[in-house]
C-alpha cells in the first residue's frame, strides 16, 4: 500500500488480524489478511492464530503464486486474494472473516438489503451473497471476484464476508461496519422484518459517501 514500507506493512497486517479477534470479527485460526506490496501481495500465514501472529510471519506471494523458500505457508484462501487485487487496481487491501452475524445471513443466503443508509459502506444499495464454493478453491476465487466486481463488501454463502478497501484500515473499518449491519439486519427478521429505504435514497447516500469524511 502507497506510504507504507514492507516492514511496516507486515507489522500493520499482525495487528489488524488480532483486532478482528478483539473487536470479535474471528476466533481461532479463522479469517485472513492481504496487502499490496509493489507487484506482491503480504497475506497472513495458514492456521497461525492472531494472538501468535507476528509480521515477519506475513507470506510474501509473487504474482505467480511461487513464496520464498523457508516462508510459512500462506493462507488457503490466498488464490481469492490475489485475484482481488489483480482484478481491482483501486485495492490496496483485503479483509475477510467469519463475523457471526455475517455469517448466520451468508449460511441463510440473505443478502443485506437497505435495512440501514450505513448498508452503502458495502459500495452498493445491499451486500450480495457469493454462490458457495469450497474453501481455498480457485472455483471460490473466481466467484468472489466476480460477486465483488465495484463494490467494496460481499458475504460468502456458508463462509463469512469479505471486504476490499484501498487500505487495511478501510478495509477493517468496513468489515466492523458489515458486522454491524448483519446484526441489525438479524434483529429485524426476529420482530417482523425491516422497513426498508428506498432505491431513490440508497443511491443519494452512495453519492454523499464519494464526499464523506476526511479521505483515506
Amino acid at each position: 500500500m502507497a506510504g507504507m514500507d514492507e516492514g511496516a506493512l507486515r507489522q500493520r497486517m499482525a495487528e489488524v488480524m488480532k483486532a478482528m479477534d478483539d473487536k470479535g470479527l474471528n476466533r481461532g485460526t479463522s479469517g485472513n489478511v492481504s496487502a499490496r506490496c509493489g507487484e506482491a501481495m503480504l497475506v497472513t500465514p495458514s492456521g497461525v492464530p492472531a494472538s501468535r501472529l507476528t509480521g515477519d510471519q506475513m507470506v510474501l506471494v509473487q504474482p505467480d503464486g511461487s513464496t520464498v523458500a523457508g516462508s510459512l505457508k500462506p493462507s488457503s484462501e490466498w488464490r481469492m486474494h490475489q485475484g482481488l487485487l489483480d482484478r481491482r487496481p483501486d485495492v490496496g487491501a483485503v479483509v475477510h472473516c467469519h463475523s457471526r452475524h455475517a455469517t448466520i445471513l451468508a449460511c441463510a443466503n440473505r443478502p443485506i438489503p437497505a435495512v440501514h443508509y450505513m448498508v452503502a459502506v458495502s459500495g452498493g444499495t445491499s451486500v450480495p451473497v457469493a454462490p458457495y464454493a469450497t474453501f481455498g478453491s480457485s472455483e471460490l476465487a473466481r466467484i468472489v471476484v466476480e460477486t465483488l466486481a465495484g463494490r467494496y463488501a460481499a458475504l460468502m454463502a456458508n463462509h463469512g464476508q469479505i471486504v476490499v478497501a484501498p487500505n487495511l484500515d478501510f478495509a477493517l473499518a468496513i468489515a466492523e461496519e458489515i458486522e454491524e449491519q448483519a446484526a441489525v439486519y438479524w434483529g429485524t427478521l426476529a420482530i417482523g422484518g425491516p422497513t426498508l429505504l428506498a432505491d431513490e435514497e440508497m443511491n443519494l447516500i452512495l453519492q454523499r459517501f464519494k464526499s464523506y469524511g476526511q479521505g483515506r
